[in-house]
């Protein structure tokens, strides 16, 4: 077939790259006109309006930073409610601890309410309320005693508890005697007292992070 030429307008055959009458290229490669300035630019020359291109909104939440200052305070007043709760025998030690962590976090938010708590923040007011549930517990506790002078009743329990543990073990005779001198009195004394501690931290930490995750939920858009 033939198709006329572009230049002279003679008859070339297809296939052909060049005419064999005026020697001009058959072959035109079509190229995009790039996109003037002034085509992109809006009515007299204005720039596009960048608002009318759609955008996704993105919103960023961070946890705020602890503000001591307000958290000690809280921290003291939940403490406080849960300590005067088991020394008066209205709530159990374990429901009263970790409600110690929750309360925290609600009266810390109380003080402040835009920031936003998140579980891990939560659990660390939890533990400073905990700590100083357990500080405050145990004043009350020896106020108590010291009053009502049950320090020989609670002296008889731990000694019952002691006697309980029946054994043939030589050493492990030997060391329930000790505990059973005054001086093995006190170091189990210690060690109660410390693993109260840890329990009341690790508890009320527990609160504090459900407090965080319960009602931070109220800050989220």
């Amino acid at each position: 077939m033939e198709h006329p030429c572009h230049s002279c307008h003679q008859a070339v055959e297809d296939g052909v790259p060049f005419c064999q009458h005026c020697g001009a290229p058959q072959i035109r490669v079509a190229t995009v006109e790039p996109l003037l300035a002034s085509e992109s630019a809006g009515p007299e020359g204005q720039s596009p309006d960048l608002d009318a291109f759609p955008t996704t909104p993105h919103v960023s939440q961070v946890a705020s930073p602890i503000e001591w200052s307000n958290a000690l305070p809280a921290c003291a007043l939940a403490a406080a409610i849960a300590a005067v709760l088991m020394a008066l025998g209205l709530m159990v030690p374990f429901l009263a601890v970790v409600g110690a962590g929750f309360l925290a976090v609600g009266f810390y938010r109380r003080r402040n309410p835009g920031v936003l708590i998140k579980a891990g923040a939560g659990a660390r007011l939890g533990a400073v309320s905990g700590l100083l549930c357990f500080g405050m517990s145990a004043v009350l506790e020896a106020l108590a005693l010291a009053i009502f002078h049950k320090g020989a009743v609670l002296r008889d329990k731990m000694l019952e508890a002691i006697q309980q543990a029946r054994t043939t073990d030589p050493q492990a005779v030997a060391m329930l005697d000790y505990l059973k001198s005054p001086a093995g009195m006190a170091v189990m004394t210690v060690f109660v007292l410390i693993f109260a501690c840890i329990a009341f931290v690790v508890l009320a930490s527990l609160g504090g992070a459900l407090g965080g995750i319960l009602l931070g939920r109220a800050n989220r858009r």
